[in-house]
């Protein structure tokens, strides 16, 4: 008799009446019938829309147009990206990060429009697939259909299609809507705007919600896609998009840690057998660390670099094994940080090494993530210093809209060739010089990509990857891919690391093996769905999180 709602939710018509005379009466707050279960979901979607004006998360939008090609199906031919952090104060609005202008470009309420025959993505545009519908999503508007029940990840839900009704105006959702079926708050819906016309287009996509607090379901992800569409007559548009959004909770979190910590002071020494005093060479090396120190507390702080976890000590350990095999003693210690962005890029601050979020995703494996530290752990070895100045903390008090402006770790032509040789060197005496065949295969992917996928490729903080490229030792490792079909020279994007996007927490995705992958499945540096496995919400931050995206991910060689 307890489970009266679970029964209740499975049938439809007149069977409704039937059962809820039958069963046992339900709590005072749930509902009691499919009206009020509806009448439940349009409340709480109404009141997120009124909840999400409290946060300003970051988003990032990354699109890659697509050709036909005969063996592959569709690839990409050409890019665009944006990232900026969300303002839901006065509508919908993205506030540029980077150097993109998407100012004096009239808003649609759509998501691409047509100028000079030619189509604009507007960034507003994709944010705004993080609603269903801010201006009436009640049942004036639309129409509710219960399909059936189904299991996204570890979360029941109840599936409904949603219909415009008759002469509500243009722009209203049309599509289906996964309902948890606790608190009955929308997971998931997948479909369009519906209104596309001759100055503007609605975009098909799938947009995704994960439980980042007790009855908080917040926006995460969003996936779109389009074949054939037509306008200016005669021309179509191929595109697939992922947007991410994540810090929910910048700087509370890392408050709340601190206070929680427990402190215990260093016993004070005896200065007669040692002194605290530093050497001039002491002195530097602490100021430069500061100097490391500011700049990543500024961009975590911003929602720009990952919080210390499970990724930065996999990169720890590849730093250990080229250290202890080329008998490298570096003080202070070399530490290894992640970007979040998509952007395949990698620098250094001091003795930091910094690596994109995007970049650790399509690494095929150890070896190609281990070419790449190499670089960048040449940097180190060979002094290559970053701006000290940094150490002073005025110079970290910056606008974020001019944060890429204002932050720049890019080394000079000269710089990135010595920290090549110096790579080589070091993989030539590390437990990888016998594994970079897939790295050579790696750098020739991204070296014949690069004109399609150019925004991609365009760091924003720090240097190309293709700078590496005349790491000509690895390249001639590349093999000849004919005779091993199953090698994978990159994986898409997203193919390994996962995000909370209220901690900002990064984990590696831990998917099943696929087996045999088809040429067309393996999509080097190519967009794919978002398919989250969802749990709900729990105290316990440091387990592991299963809430995030896992694209597929082609069969390691």
């Amino acid at each position: 008799m307890r489970k009266f709602l679970t029964a209740i939710l499975a049938l439809v018509g007149s069977s409704l009446g039937t059962l809820a005379a039958a069963a046992a009466p339900n709590p005072p707050d749930q509902p009691r019938t499919m009206d009020e279960v509806i009448d439940r979901i349009v409340v709480n979607e109404n009141h997120l829309n009124q909840e999400i004006r409290k946060f300003s998360p970051l988003g990032e939008t990354y699109i890659q147009d697509l050709k036909p090609d005969k063996e592959l199906g569709f690839v990409p031919a050409g890019d665009k990206y944006f990232l900026g952090r969300a303002d839901f104060s006065k509508g919908v609005n993205l506030v540029s990060l980077t150097d993109a202008d998407t100012k004096g470009k009239k808003f649609f309420s759509g998501i691409g429009n047509f100028f000079s025959f030619a189509m604009q993505y507007l960034p507003d545009g994709f944010l705004q697939m993080i609603f269903i519908d801010t201006n009436g999503f009640d049942r004036q508007h639309y129409k509710f259909d219960y399909v059936r029940r189904e299991f996204l990840g570890e979360v029941r839900c109840l599936v409904f299609d949603v219909t415009p009704q008759q002469k509500v105006g243009k722009g209203r959702f049309l599509g289906r809507v996964w309902v948890e079926d606790q608190d009955f708050h929308i997971v998931r819906f997948n479909g369009a705007y519906e209104g596309s016309g001759h100055a503007s287009w609605y975009f098909h996509f799938d947009s995704w919600r994960t439980n980042a607090q007790p009855g908080l379901w917040l926006p995460s992800f969003v996936y779109s896609e389009e074949k054939d569409l037509h306008y200016a007559l005669t021309k179509k548009l191929d595109f697939k998009a992922q947007t991410r959004l994540w810090g929910y909770n910048l700087g509370h979190a890392g408050q709340e840690q601190e206070l929680s910590r427990i402190l215990v002071e260093t016993p004070v020494q005896d200065e007669s057998k040692t002194s605290n005093d530093l050497s001039p060479v002491q002195a530097q090396r602490s100021w430069d660390r500061q100097a490391e120190d500011n700049v990543s507390d500024r961009l975590q702080r911003i929602g720009l670099m990952a919080p210390r976890g499970e990724v930065d000590k996999v990169l720890d350990t590849v730093v250990n094994n080229l250290e202890v095999t080329n008998n490298l003693d570096i003080d202070p210690e070399v530490r290894c940080r992640v970007l979040m962005t998509t952007t395949l890029e990698s620098f250094t601050l001091g003795h930091t090494i910094v690596l994109s979020r995007g970049l650790i995703d399509v690494l095929p494996d150890e070896a190609s993530l281990a070419t790449v530290i190499a670089h960048e752990l040449g940097h180190v070895v060979l002094g290559h210093r970053m701006d000290t100045t940094y150490a002073f903390f005025d110079q970290l008090l910056v606008d974020d809209k001019d944060t890429f402006r204002h932050f720049g770790f890019a080394r000079t032509p000269e710089e990135e060739q010595a920290a090549s040789a110096k790579a080589l060197e070091l993989l030539n005496k590390s437990p990888y010089k016998d594994q970079l065949a897939n790295t050579g295969l790696f750098l020739a992917a991204l070296q014949t990509r690069q004109k399609e996928i150019p925004n991609l490729i365009s760091a924003h903080l720090g240097d190309r990857v293709p700078a590496i490229a005349d790491l000509k030792g690895v390249a001639a490792a590349s093999p000849d891919q004919k005779k091993n079909p199953q090698m994978i020279a990159a994986l898409p994007i997203g193919g390994r690391v996962k995000l909370d996007v209220w901690v900002d927490k990064l984990e590696l995705i831990k998917s099943k093996p696929i087996g045999t992958v088809a040429e067309r499945e393996k999509m080097p540096f190519e967009v794919t769905p978002f398919m989250p496995y969802l749990t709900r919400f729990s105290t316990d931050r440091t387990a592991a999180s299963t809430t995030d995206p896992k694209p597929t991910e082609p069969a390691k060689p």
